[in-house]
């Protein structure tokens, strides 16, 4: 039998995901847009940046919730 996880565990699990996602968007949506500053292809590096960003996100938040549910610290 698994052992049962506390409300704060599941609370940091939350944080992480959310912050993951988030951030990479973030960055994704800002460095998208300084790239079509630079060379003039709006909008053509923000849609690269902005779903290379969400890509990564989703990854990272899946690798921190395979650790969460392993039981690894």
């Amino acid at each position: 039998m698994r052992p049962t996880k506390s409300p704060l565990q599941a609370m940091a699990l939350y944080s992480a995901i959310l912050s993951q996602l988030v951030g990479s968007v973030l960055i994704g949506l800002f460095t998208g847009m300084w790239l079509d500053e630079q060379f003039g292809t709006a909008p053509l590096f923000l849609i690269i940046c902005l779903l290379t960003g969400l890509a990564i996100g989703v990854w990272a938040m899946l690798k921190t919730v395979q650790k969460f549910e392993s039981g690894d610290n």
